[in-house]
């Protein structure tokens, strides 16, 4: 579209230029020949030294009464140029008229010419007619040639953009589909590049420059995929080295005799398990083993809401239409658990409730507990972030949940956020995009 405009403009300009040099050419060869004729005629008629009767082969006639039409066009140049002429000259000259009219290829003047001067004149396309009153003795009338100018210049100019267009336009636009193409295949690609996958290379082709940057992308999916992998068999062994000992301590505190302590040091085993899973959880969710399915979003969240009830948890569900929405069932079950979770830990209760809105769904969890500080409603999602600085187990986690809610909502498309309810409480709010 530049390309294109910037021609379009380069040909106004063109045709500016070349209409100004017509009009000047006009006026040189014309113009300024009507204007003499007409006034040296008007100065030999009152002089009384000649008439135009007595020059048969002049153009120029004189009449009793105005030939031109009222309706034809004017040329208002040729007026003004006869009336400083006559100024000049010192000349007494009544009304002066213009008109230019087509050519009629039927006048009968055209059949006294030469073949060729008359195919020329009609190819100028217009006649200028030239009346001046000379009081007491008429009109002089004059009759020349007009080319029409606007009209070949204006075809001259469509003629030449297509032109231009034909040469420069189609091969700027094939050599920029050529460039684009590549780059439209490498953005589609990277687009739907996904670690859990083995990277599928894209083909090098296109200008140079195109393929460095296919052939760096190639190498850098490869390189991001094999890290991926040895971040997967790190993290097996350790959740491998780790499981066993807390295994083998879960076995060993059975001989110890004080119940206080077994159970305290069952706990503790507890925890390090939990943390362990959460960490491995976090860790592993960008290479998700679950392929998504379509679900009803509803009916997950109650089923979730129902294992809560289930625990004797205070937890209120509004009932909501089937909403089919695609995506990971356990991993979403997991982002709507550790929001109720935070909310009967701080709160007591809550309230769960699906919106459906045109181009999204909510799930939204209300509590009424002490809520967060304004300025650190949005560190709170950042891993092993507390607003309880005390670490005591029974208030609050290791600061997992809420970083792995927000991983897997965004993985599944979405976002999460909270603010606080007016009147007390929080609002933890996890939207989707409607597929």
């Amino acid at each position: 579209m530049l390309v294109a405009v910037a021609l379009f403009v380069a040909q106004a300009i063109n045709f500016g230029l070349l209409y100004r040099e017509r009009q000047a050419l006009r006026f040189s060869q014309i113009t300024a020949p009507a204007i003499t004729r007409i006034v040296d005629a008007a100065e030999r008629l009152q002089s009384g030294r000649a008439t135009p009767s007595e020059r048969p082969r002049s153009r120029i006639r004189l009449e009793p009464t105005n030939p031109i039409n009222p309706e034809w066009a004017r040329a208002a140049e040729v007026e003004e140029g006869i009336r400083r002429a006559a100024l000049d000259s010192g000349l007494q000259l009544g009304r002066i008229a213009t008109g230019i009219r087509d050519t009629d290829p039927l006048d009968p003047r055209l059949r006294k010419m030469s073949p060729r001067r008359a195919a020329r004149i009609t190819s100028l396309g217009g006649e200028l007619v030239v009346a001046v009153e000379v009081p007491g003795r008429g009109w002089l009338v004059l009759n020349a040639p007009w080319p029409r100018t606007e009209r070949t210049l204006v075809w001259q100019l469509i003629a030449q953009t297509l032109i231009l267009y034909a040469f420069v336009l189609l091969p700027v636009l094939w050599i920029g589909r050529r460039v684009a193409q590549p780059l439209r295949t490498l953005a589609t690609a990277a687009h739907a590049f996904t670690p859990g996958g083995p990277p599928a290379p894209v083909e090098e082709r296109g200008p140079g420059d195109v393929r460095a940057v296919i052939a760096a992308y190639n190498g850098l999916s490869e390189r991001v995929s094999a890290m991926l992998d040895e971040k997967d068999r790190m993290l097996g062994a350790i959740g491998h080295d780790l499981r066993t000992p807390l295994a083998a301590l879960r076995v060993r505190i059975e001989s110890v005799e004080d119940d206080n302590d077994r159970q305290r040091m069952a706990d503790t085993i507890d925890e390090m398990t939990g943390m362990l899973e959460d960490i491995l959880s976090l860790a592993r969710l960008g290479r998700p083993s679950e392929p998504p399915t379509n679900v009803d979003l509803a009916a997950l969240v109650d089923a979730v809401v129902d294992d809560f009830r289930d625990l004797g948890h205070e937890v209120a569900f509004e009932e909501a239409p089937r909403t089919r929405m695609h995506l990971r069932p356990s991993l979403m079950r997991r982002a709507v658990r550790n929001l109720i979770e935070n909310a009967v830990k701080y709160a007591g209760a809550c309230e769960v409730r699906v919106v459906i809105e045109p181009s999204r769904v909510a799930i939204e969890v209300c509590d009424r507990g002490p809520g967060i500080p304004i300025d650190k409603l949005d560190a709170v999602f950042d891993p092993f972030t507390r607003i309880e600085t005390s670490r005591n187990r029974e208030t609050g986690g290791i600061g997992l949940g809420l970083a792995l809610t927000r991983a897997i909502v965004r993985d599944a498309g979405g976002r999460v956020s909270l603010a606080n309810r007016a009147g007390g409480g929080l609002v933890a709010r996890i939207e989707l995009p409607r597929t």
